[in-house]
């Protein structure tokens, strides 16, 4: 078996010329520079939410269910009002009036159904952990013990738990619904005339081809940001300015407008640095609500900040769903049809953008390979849980494992190499750009290169000869290979598409650039970061633009009253969209220089080059005096001789609405060993080959990678919320939650392809999300492929040491490893809600 080496060269060859090191000369992007942002967060310079003191300011504790599913039926606060320090007990029922509905900005369809999302509940409660009251008071520790004190009443409900009885409705999460089914969003290519009939595809197969059927399970995530929410409201100026740990402050200032009915010009959001939100920031919640309710009603400041037992019960949580697939290929591993069917657990209520996150999959299921029929369903359920929403890929990382997880299935059923299977089916470099069943244009690739050099990387033959050697010595510690393929679409993304999905904003990225008199230059752009590096990537695309040095690029963001214009930060979106938008900002600013330098040249404009910074006139010798951005920057201050007509000013704005996503893809490969007598699973190696286009900075890159590849591989073997039968989270800390560790984790070896987007300047993709998306099925198909001796064909995440030892147990195999006679000791767990019975009924952690 081979993969295809052509265009290997070009690429590794052009993505050398990319890692340049040197600090001191060339351009700017493809510097691996240090980031700006770093002295300042790592010396402790920097300004949390959390950090914020202001005058007066009082403090928020919020009193919360300890029901799934209940009626309140009395609430006496006598007790909290008068506990000392406290200033004010604010109840649902106090503010049912003036605190909105928390909004939904993505109806998937025409008659979805939502039930309304108070931030205090009124007079039920839908989830365990939903606000039922809210104690301001002097000092934190007041507010906490008054909210200790507040007495509440509850009438307990049956409770809407497992996703599959949800869906039958078996139990209403929100009797007044009549159903617990919110939205049925079906994508047909036969119908959207994209494909074929994948019906016929699958009878065509029974017949006389090779099907593919399984079912599998994404556990429910929480997204473990860094820095715990928190919000602080200062309502005693003109405005009403709140500082929030968020990803989104413009769409959160937006909201607030619409929610809290209070004029658009009157609220000023702040995110200062924030640290961390993998999309768990990504909303418009509860508590900052609460906490801008409190300070209007108190005139005073007022600061919430949760503790980290609160983030992992009622800060949103990600992924939950069950995936039912059919795969049709030809004898010969030609695939030829692919169906999904899901189930997504919505939780308790619709977020900001809850509905459309399996959506955002849809169009991902086909992956990299040339399906000609395709068909998607998704029904989106409410349970009684925390209510879910984006989580680091949103949508492609579900999707992505799904498609992995099947080639390997259909590999195994051929009796071939996974790798061999896939090169296949996928779409060959020379074939770019190539549309996808689900009609999206791909416009670059090569994933014959990436998957070239991740096997040479990763020893590929060499490890399948040892396995082959474990196999046949009937080895209690077996290997397996796992394989990854992937690709994602990311820059999300553009308006016009976003309209079609019946999503409630644009696409667009919004900047400025402003030419200081002084020479120095401020970037302000409307991508807001926590952790991303846009101070260090921004500045050198700019240094590189306008020929300024890369210490003197300033760049603002995540204020709405300095960047007054803009969509935030998610979606790998903020360098394919927001950065092009600076790109186009310094190009206009460049353009608006021309005819001053012309007048100080004495050329006409159409004579006159740009270059490292500075304008000279064409075919004019060695020795001719240019005159510099920076210099006209000041003339332009003074104004003393501009041309006629000219403004004073350099400065531009640019909004950038991209006209494509950007595809990033790569190879990611994993040997796993398993001991078929602990279910212990061990990872040896791991390599990443990812082609995110040309980088800006490798530097950050290699800093995103390696995140995104440990969540990815956490959700494979560690993490996962667990509800017990009354819809309590039992695994709400991190002694229960288990978040890995450096000591969990192994030294990646990762390297990059380069095949360049052509939807932007810079030929740039994303890659905030790339190894979150790829690593999961690289790892299960791992241990999977290490227990298909045993007859086992899946293992359901996470893939804990019990999980594996019950499935090699439940597997009645003895297989080509000996099976264990005694049954290892395990802490007991939580019972895991949802898991198929292959898979144990214990999915507490090991």
């Amino acid at each position: 078996m081979s993969i295809s080496t052509e265009g290997v060269a070009e690429v590794v060859e052009e993505r050398a010329d990319v890692d340049r090191t040197d600090e001191s000369s060339g351009p700017e992007v493809g510097k691996a520079r240090r980031r700006k942002e770093d002295q300042r967060l790592i010396t402790g310079r920097t300004r949390w939410t959390d950090n914020l003191q202001l005058p007066g300011m009082l403090h928020v504790a919020t009193v919360r269910s300890p029901y799934a599913h209940a009626t309140i039926t009395g609430m006496d606060t006598t007790a909290a009002t008068s506990s000392p320090g406290v200033v004010a007990v604010l109840t649902g029922q106090d503010v049912k009036d003036s605190q909105g509905s928390l909004p939904c900005a993505w109806p998937i369809t025409e008659d979805q159904k939502a039930p309304p999302h108070p931030a205090i509940a009124v007079d039920r409660v839908a989830f365990s952990g939903e606000v039922v009251a809210v104690v301001v008071a002097r000092t934190a520790a007041a507010a906490r013990d008054g909210a200790e004190l507040v007495d509440v009443d509850y009438d307990e409900l049956p409770a809407a738990l497992d996703l599959r009885e949800s869906a039958a409705d078996t139990t209403l999460a929100h009797p007044d619904l009549g159903t617990n089914r919110s939205a049925h969003w079906v994508f047909d290519s036969a119908e959207a005339g994209t494909g074929e009939d994948v019906e016929a595809a699958i009878a065509q197969a029974r017949e006389d081809g090779v099907l593919i059927e399984r079912e599998y399970r994404q556990q429910r995530l929480i997204p473990s940001f860094m820095e715990p929410r928190s919000v602080v409201v200062d309502p005693t100026g003109e405005q009403f300015t709140m500082w929030s740990a968020t990803q989104v402050p413009h769409i959160l200032r937006l909201m607030l407008a619409l929610t809290l009915d209070v004029p658009e010009s009157k609220v000023r959001v702040i995110a200062p640095d924030v640290g961390g939100g993998f999309g768990g920031k990504l909303q418009v919640t509860p508590e900052e609500v609460i906490t801008f309710l409190a300070a209007r009603h108190t005139g005073k400041p007022c600061k919430w900040t949760e503790t980290r037992s609160e983030s992992l019960l009622s800060a949103h949580h990600g992924r939950d769903q069950w995936q039912k697939l059919t795969l049709a290929a030809t004898k010969d591993g030609t695939v030829t049809g692919l169906k999904v069917e899901l189930l997504a657990d919505m939780g308790a209520y619709l977020g900001l953008v809850t509905p459309g996150v399996p959506i955002l999959g849809a169009f991902m299921f086909n992956a990299i390979y040339k399906f000609p029929a395709y068909r998607f369903e998704c029904t989106n359920v409410f349970t009684n849980k925390t209510w879910t929403d984006a989580y680091r890929g949103a949508g492609r990382p579900e999707a992505t494992f799904a498609i992995e997880r099947l080639m390997d299935e259909l590999a195994a059923e051929l009796g071939r190499d996974p790798l061999e299977v896939r090169e296949q089916n996928w779409i060959r470099h020379e074939e770019f750009p190539f549309t996808s069943v689900c009609g999206l244009e791909y416009d670059s690739g090569n994933y014959e290169a990436a998957t070239a050099r991740a096997k040479e990387l990763f020893g590929y033959d060499e490890l399948r000869a040892e396995q082959a050697r474990r196999r046949e010595s009937n080895d209690r510690v077996q290997l397996g290979l796992g394989v990854s393929t992937f690709t994602e679409m990311c820059g999300l993304a553009p308006s016009r598409v976003l309209g079609s999905l019946s999503y409630g904003a644009g696409g667009w990225e919004h900047a400025s650039v402003r030419m200081l008199p002084s020479g120095k230059v401020e970037v302000i752009t409307g991508s807001s970061a926590h952790g991303q590096g846009h101070e260090t990537a921004w500045s050198q695309i700019v240094a590189d633009q306008l020929g300024v040095p890369f210490e003197d690029v300033e760049v603002l963001h995540g204020d709405t009253q300095i960047s007054h214009k803009g969509l935030d930060t998610y979606g790998s979106r903020s360098l394919v969209v927001g950065g092009q938008a600076v790109v186009k900002a310094a190009q206009k600013v460049i353009e608006k220089a021309r005819p001053l330098a012309a007048h100080v040249l004495e050329a006409n404009m159409d004579d006159l080059e740009f270059s490292s910074g500075t304008f000279t006139v064409k075919g004019a010798g060695e020795g001719q005096e240019g005159v510099s951005i920076t210099e006209l920057a000041l003339k332009t201050f003074a104004a003393h001789d501009l041309p006629d007509g000219m403004e004073p000013s350099l400065d531009a704005d640019a909004t950038f609405d991209p006209v494509n996503f950007s595809f990033p893809h790569g190879t990611h490969l994993c040997a796993m060993e398993v001991d078929t007598e602990t279910g212990e699973s061990r990872m040896r190696s791991y390599v990443a080959v990812d082609d995110i286009g040309n980088v800006v900075n490798p530097l950050i890159v290699e800093g995103q990678v390696h995140g995104g590849l440990v969540q990815g591989i956490a959700q494979a073997l560690w993490e996962e919320a667990v509800y017990d039968e009354q819809g309590t989270l039992v695994s709400g800390s991190f002694v229960d939650y288990t978040l890995p560790t450096t000591a969990d984790t192994i030294s990646f070896v990762t390297d990059r392809t380069v095949s360049p987007s052509t939807s932007n300047d810079l030929g740039a993709k994303g890659v905030g999300e790339a190894g979150c998306i790829a690593s999961t099925p690289a790892v299960v198909n791992a241990i999977v492929d290490a227990l298909r001796p045993l007859g086992i064909h899946d293992v359901t995440m996470p893939c804990t040491p019990e999980r594996v030892w019950r499935t090699i147990q439940d597997s009645g195999s003895g297989g080509g490893a000996t099976l264990p006679d005694a049954q290892p000791h395990f802490d007991e767990g939580a019972p895991n809600q949802d898991q198929p019975a292959d898979a144990g009924q214990e999915g507490g952690q090991a």
